[in-house]
């Protein structure tokens, strides 16, 4: 096989390992674009119809390519799904002796360092957390990656898992006792020594914003970097490059100070006071911010009273702990970090102090006990661009949802790449024979009181004609827990709704029922794969525009409101139909499904940017007529 188009074809040898194979020619013309670009050191945007069988498009010329090779991807799911099954079968059909790691973030292996201190100090744990604890130590005994996906018995939310990893600010690097065996610097170390490392979003762009703070690197040089799931790229390039501080942060800081006292010093029992004091004022800013949950600009909140003065207060606190840290870091290698991390601490604390001295968003939100100060640049692109061209490296960057109407300007200004080229391939699927658009009539503005109450009027008989076996997407949690109320009673089939278990285990349990229905919010609006008829509806509320109020949108709009930009054609509106695009692919996975689509909101035909929406979507054919649905159904299974 000379091309990867010919590996891929009905003769090649990825048929000859696949049962049910079939050659598609956008997924050929998609890796033969990729291997030029490889061989070429170019970057290039991809493009590619659900159905493309993008993974192994770019897994083919990846493994051919000669050269070093980091392929990030949207989750640790789908780096699992990578090295445990695509990359072993398309190494085994190329016959290609290159060594494979998979890399993930410090958070997901095992910190020995951690492990000790805790077992001294599990104050902070119930009875089950300490039994986990006591599992943890029995597992670190035997296991050879530390990474803690093997735990499988121990929930992934578990505090204690929390407890016994490392973060870039506790992290004691080679002064840590458990250096020699630490699995984070063995994972790297395998990382340096293979052909193609297997990464996500989050470590890779984590590698970047250590790398520009001078702290050394996570991940290897390499010549070429490919991005799966691209679209999620400037959403999260925007979170790691912020500056973040938490409450848990803080409270950690002080746990840990309090342990390298005990072991390091524990000769000023004034210390322990001022940890004591430390605390209290953590806990009393963040309720200043009242009880419920916040996301807020810091602009509209710093002139608060109570949040002024608690901020000061604990100011005031974290200084003095500075002071007596400062005195007590030569007597060990804890306090010394404990000094290095505080002083970091106080220094975006100063910043939120001083709010008018910073140029870039500062914002914040409250979840349940917990606070979060963020300082985010304004704008991400100039970030991402110089880092990249940093590294050296060439991009190739794939999704389903890049483009607006065939237009990858909005995408690729985000990142600072306007100049790379960009290519598209349509999905092999027959979209107007297995979809069908249902466009309700009667609908209200989205804004209506009673709006939520008529997508579920009209979603019944729809959900009766289905029976079941769909996907409710709603736009925000409220509509979501309004739905829940208004729907349940009302179908004869099981009614499942996010919040009430794992996302991992409604799923499984929407798919072994057959005809239940599924009611979710945005985590349900991509990364999830049904095949089969188990999904043959999926309904979806309002046109996904971002929170008006978000704080980070409202600065970049009036950012290019003031360069003279059109600020919801430019980016509001891009952003809402990439959203679409991806929820509407939850539909069609396979050759052989087939749905209806129920788009409710008015505004696609009542608003002339609707066209833009519709453009943007796979060729369906369109109804208005509840017994045109009744139809496509009937004509379906009549088929089959």
């Amino acid at each position: 096989m000379e091309t990867a188009a010919d590996i891929l074809s009905d003769q090649g040898p990825v048929a000859a390992l696949v049962n049910g194979f079939r050659a598609r020619p956008q997924q050929q013309a998609m890796a033969e674009a990729i291997t030029t670009a490889i061989q070429e050191h170019s970057s290039l945007i991809c493009e590619a119809g659900t159905g493309t069988g993008k993974t192994f498009a770019y897994l083919v010329p990846a493994i051919l390519a000669g050269r070093k090779v980091i392929i990030s991807t949207g989750t640790r799911h789908l780096q699992d799904q990578l090295c445990q099954r695509d990359l072993p079968l398309i190494q085994q059909a190329l016959k290609v002796p290159i060594k494979i790691a998979l890399l993930k973030g410090r958070a997901n292996y095992l910190c020995l360092q951690r492990l000790h201190q805790f077992e001294q100090d599990t104050g902070f744990l119930n009875k089950t957390g300490i039994a986990q604890l006591a599992d943890i130590r029995y597992w670190s005994q035997r296991t050879d990656s530390g990474d803690l996906a093997e735990l499988t018995d121990i929930p992934e939310d578990a505090p204690v898992r929390y407890a016994v990893t490392s973060t870039v600010e506790n992290c004691l690097g080679q002064e840590c006792g458990y250096y020699s065996d630490c699995y984070v610097f063995k994972a790297r170390q395998q990382a340096n020594e293979s052909d193609l490392v297997v990464v996500n979003h989050h470590l890779f762009l984590a590698d970047m914003a250590l790398r520009e703070s001078g702290y050394g690197e996570l991940l290897p040089a390499a010549a070429t970097v490919i991005f799966d799931e691209a679209h999620k790229l400037p959403e999260l390039a925007s979170e790691f490059f912020s500056n973040v501080l938490s409450s848990r942060q803080l409270l950690e800081l002080v746990r840990d100070s309090r342990a390298a006292y005990y072991a390091e010093a524990a000769d000023l029992p004034e210390f322990l006071e001022l940890l004591a004091a430390v605390e209290k004022a953590i806990f009393d800013l963040r309720l200043a911010f009242g009880g419920k949950d916040l996301r807020s600009a810091w602009p509209l909140l710093s002139g608060n009273t109570a949040v002024r003065q608690a901020l000061t207060h604990l100011l005031k606190k974290g200084h003095d702990l500075h002071q007596v840290l400062e005195e007590f870091a030569n007597r060990g290698k804890q306090l010394d970090h404990c000094y290095k991390r505080i002083s970091g601490a106080l220094d975006l604390l100063d910043v939120f102090a001083e709010s008018g001295r910073s140029d870039a968003i500062l914002w914040m939100e409250t979840r349940g006990q917990g606070l979060l100060l963020y300082q985010t640049p304004l704008d991400i692109a100039p970030l991402f661009r110089s880092r990249i061209e940093a590294t050296g490296c060439h991009c190739i960057f794939t999704s389903a949802t890049l483009s607006v109407n065939g237009d990858f300007s909005h995408f690729a200004a985000q990142l600072g790449i306007p100049d790379v080229r960009a290519e598209t391939w349509d999905s092999p699927f027959d979209y107007r024979t297995q979809t069908l658009c249902y466009l309700p009539e009667g609908m209200p503005d989205p804004r209506d009181a009673a709006y939520t109450s008529l997508v579920i009027d009209k979603a019944v008989p729809l959900l009766q004609l289905t029976k079941g076996r769909a996907f409710l997407l709603f736009t925000s949690y409220r509509a979501l827990n309004i739905a829940a109320k208004l729907i349940a009673g009302k179908l004869d089939y099981p009614i499942l709704v996010q919040g009430d278990a794992p996302r991992a285990e409604l799923l499984d349990k929407f798919r072994s029922g057959k005809h239940s229905v599924l009611l979710g919010t945005s985590s349900f609006w991509e990364g999830v794969d049904v095949r089969g008829q188990a999904l043959s509806c999926v309904i979806i509320d309002k046109l996904p525009f971002a929170a008006p109020d978000d704080p980070v949108l409202q600065a970049r709009m009036q950012k290019l409101e003031e360069q003279g930009g059109n600020p919801f054609m430019e980016y509001q509106l891009p952003e809402a139909v990439i959203t679409l695009k991806q929820g509407i692919g939850r539909l069609i996975r396979d050759n052989d499904d087939y749905g209806v689509l129920m788009l409710c909101d008015p505004r696609l035909h009542t608003r002339s940017y609707g066209k833009i929406f519709l453009k943007s979507l796979p060729d369906m054919v369109y109804t208005h007529e509840l017994s045109e649905v009744e139809k496509f159904f009937t004509a379906h299974e009549n088929k089959n």
